[in-house]
């Protein structure tokens, strides 16, 4: 017996230190990855956080409360040059950590897998929501395992290209989450998940600053963003603003590659210079504004932006003139970060729990979906090799040299009060997340202590956090509110100024005529736009008070921005407004009278803004060809056109592509028999190409799109026949069975 206990404790002591031996050892050997090929601007370092085989074709990632990266990985898209693996589920989200300290992943694990397409996430409310299309889905997170599943919104995004989807994901200071390309924020209270509509923003990637106003970009463009605190402008149904969103910021969309480009319209004048450098920004991306705090005091709130068609990362500094945002390049003959290496396509960029920028790198060779794909890109990219390149991704982390990383707060352990102190931090990053977490933990122990901060912050950014803080909780009261817009800084008053806004039942008359009297005393720019939008709100109950008080602020700053908030703000009121602005001596703002004037035409008509009608975005016309294109024609002309020997000719550079639009489609319409001739071979066929006249599933605009498609992907990318086009055509038949060459030839000449 003692022989054997000594054994036993041998044994146990023994597997104790193998256990500590392996704890110190990485899960799989870290990658070493070369970054010779990559330029960074002095004083900044450029590291490998993490890269195969620990992820791949990451597009988005996000931090948990430990600080760990959680990755979004579309390992589908385009594995080929014509796409067909977009509907295998090999999506995952997944867990990547460092083990052994050192800064390099060295572990991953899957939290979602056998997914398509999946496309953005968000750590909120204790779980992840996150977007695989046609749905967006919320889940409880047990133990780094999913949870109780929710579906959010079975409509998130049912339409589109995979490149014009919804995606982004962001919680804003507002409490609610945002999305790029897409016309919809949700919010989840007491449990219930809202969605309402917003402004339609961006393609892909969305980024917020310090104030709250959103920032997105389009391909061809660095960055758009909006100059006004979200839905300021859209409380009216029946107006349509155009004065303060969706504002394009940077007039230069010139980019300083590193080496010679392969772009979609590299052929067309002036997309390429005399060297076959990309001139012109053409796959914008990813924007972020920088909040981290651990770059120099310069670089805070600068607008970062991906170009992965030219693997750079373009820096712009943002100037802020009243209500108006402008950006400018910091650079006009680099970049801030440029790489020869053809592989890295940064997509998306993230300020981090400690302070750096991570730049998610897809690190894939085509970046180009087959809807848009010319002929010119595709033979380009299969030269070169790029098709090759997959089974990669990377995530990238962008430090200060000045200083050191800043040390990440382990917030999932971090009590009330600690989240609290949190709010004034450095970090962006972590002043929103504690937001958030005092927001679910809703500890009615600490309201005492937020009132505080708002009180005695200044001009504090805390105090804006810690407002919002208490209005999700449900514990904002509006005699605080009304104080902080006459005692607070500018942007707390403008915050306070929205918010009021649900207070109404709440409000003390006398304190709130002393506040709008104030109001006028201060001529604040920002206030001044924010207290229209709030007096708007009031026109039920201050009607000779409202519309004499929201003119004269609006005629003192005669910009479109502030009679868009006018607008905006009267939903309702527009009739009564228009006949008090009648009896007013103080002289008719004639921008304002006009907008009102047309809203109230449009609320007669019952004519509204169609974010407030469509529930979703339609796909565009190559996106649905492409579609039709692989249920018709891929198995006799092949997934890429390339044509299939004694069945079909190529469909690339083809006469009946690149000519007459309307030959084609009298082709599509009726079919085609041989001999046929393209690109000067003769093609012999037993059989001849069906037409789809007869097939009462495919619509004269299903045709229209279709030859959308043909020509951007084999031939000249004309557009030049539409549905109406079609449907003439419907008539022109063949004199037996389908068309020959020579009828073709007959009755339709080449372009």
């Amino acid at each position: 017996m003692l022989s054997f206990s000594v054994s036993k404790k041998y044994i146990f002591t023994f597997l104790l230190f193998v256990i500590a031996l392996v704890s110190c050892q990485t899960d799989y050997e870290e990658p070493e990855i070369s970054l010779d090929a990559y330029q960074i601007v002095d004083g900044f370092d450029l590291e490998v956080v993490a890269s195969e085989p620990f992820l791949e074709a990451p597009v988005a990632i996000d931090f948990d409360n430990r600080g760990r990266i959680w990755t979004v990985e579309m390992r589908g898209y385009m594995q080929t040059l014509t796409g067909e693996s977009e509907d295998m589920p090999n999506g995952v989200i997944s867990i990547l950590e460092d083990k052994d300290g050192d800064g390099v992943i060295d572990h991953s694990k899957v939290f979602l897998d056998n997914l398509v397409l999946p496309r953005a996430i968000a750590h909120v409310y204790g779980g992840l929501l996150y977007a695989e299309p046609p749905n967006l889905w919320f889940v409880e997170i047990e133990n780094d395992k999913p949870g109780k599943k929710v579906l959010v919104d079975s409509l998130y995004a049912t339409e589109g290209n995979v490149e014009h989807q919804p995606n982004g994901l962001m919680m804003n200071i507002d409490n609610w989450i945002y999305n790029s390309r897409s016309h919809f924020r949700y919010q989840r209270k007491n449990g219930v998940w809202k969605k309402e509509p917003t402004t339609l923003r961006g393609q892909w990637g969305i980024s917020k600053d310090n104030f709250g106003r959103l920032y997105y970009n389009t391909n061809s463009t660095q960055l758009v963003g909006d100059y006004v605190f979200p839905n300021v402008h859209i409380q009216n149904e029946y107006f349509q603003p155009r004065a303060g969103v969706g504002k394009v910021l940077t007039r230069n969309q010139r980019v300083y590659p590193l080496h010679a480009t392969l772009v979609n319209r590299g052929y067309q004048k002036g997309v390429l210079d005399a060297d076959s450098m990309l001139v012109n920004v053409t796959s914008a991306c990813g924007p972020l504004i920088y909040r981290g705090g651990q770059f120099p005091a310069e670089y805070d709130q600068n607008a970062f932006v991906c170009a992965p068609e030219v693997n750079i990362v373009k820096r712009n500094i943002l100037s802020f003139d009243g209500p108006f945002t402008t950006a400018e390049q910091a650079y006009d003959d680099h970049e801030f970060l440029a790489a020869t290496d053809e592989g890295f396509r940064p997509v998306n960029l993230f300020n981090g729990p400690d302070g750096a920028m991570y730049i998610v790198d897809m690190h894939r060779g085509i970046i180009q979906h087959g809807a848009y794909m010319t002929s010119y890109l595709r033979e380009r990219l299969a030269e070169r090799g790029l098709d090759k390149v997959i089974g990669m991704g990377r995530v990238l982390k962008v430090k200060s040299q000045d200083t050191p990383l800043l040390e990440v707060p382990d917030l999932e352990a971090a009590a009330s009060e600690e989240l609290v102190n949190l709010l004034s931090h450095q970090n962006g990053w972590v002043r929103d997340r504690a937001q958030q977490l005092l927001i679910h933990l809703s500890d009615d122990q600490i309201v005492d202590r937020l009132k505080e901060v708002i009180l005695n912050s200044g001009s504090g950014i805390e105090a804006v956090h810690a407002v919002y803080a208490l209005h999700g909780m449900g514990w904002l009261e509006s005699n605080l509110l009304i104080e902080m817009v006459t005692k607070g800084s500018r942007d707390l008053a403008a915050h306070c100024l929205l918010l009021l806004r649900e207070y109404k039942e709440y409000l003390d008359g006398n304190a709130e005529v002393e506040m709008m009297n104030a109001i006028q005393d201060q001529s604040d720019p920002i206030i001044d736009l924010y207290a229209i939008a709030y007096l708007g709100s009031r026109s039920q109950d201050y009607e000779n008070y409202v519309v004499p008080m929201t003119t004269v602020i609006a005629k003192k700053h005669d910009k479109d921005i502030y009679y868009d908030a006018a607008v905006s703000a009267i939903a309702g009121y527009e009739e009564d407004f228009l006949d008090d602005q009648r009896t007013i001596d103080i002289g008719q703002p004639e921008k304002l009278v006009d907008k009102v004037t047309a809203t109230l035409k449009n609320r007669r008509a019952d004519k509204k803004y169609w974010i407030h009608q469509q529930a979703t975005i339609p796909s565009d016309d190559r996106t649905k060809g492409l579609k039709l294109f692989r249920t018709t024609c891929t198995a006799c002309h092949g997934q890429g056109g390339e044509g299939i020997d004694q069945l079909a000719p190529p469909l690339q550079d083809s006469e009946y592509i690149k000519g007459s639009k309307k030959r084609l489609a009298l082709i599509l319409l009726h079919g085609l028999k041989g001999p046929v001739h393209v690109n000067g071979t003769r093609y012999e066929f037993n059989a001849h190409m069906p037409g789809i006249a007869d097939n009462t599933t495919i619509s004269d605009q299903d045709i229209a799109d279709l030859i959308t498609y043909l020509s951007n992907a084999f031939g000249n990318s004309r557009r030049e026949i539409n549905a109406q086009g079609v449907k003439e055509l419907r008539s022109v038949k063949p004199k037996e069975g389908a068309f020959t060459e020579e009828e073709l030839k007959a009755l339709i000449d080449d372009d």
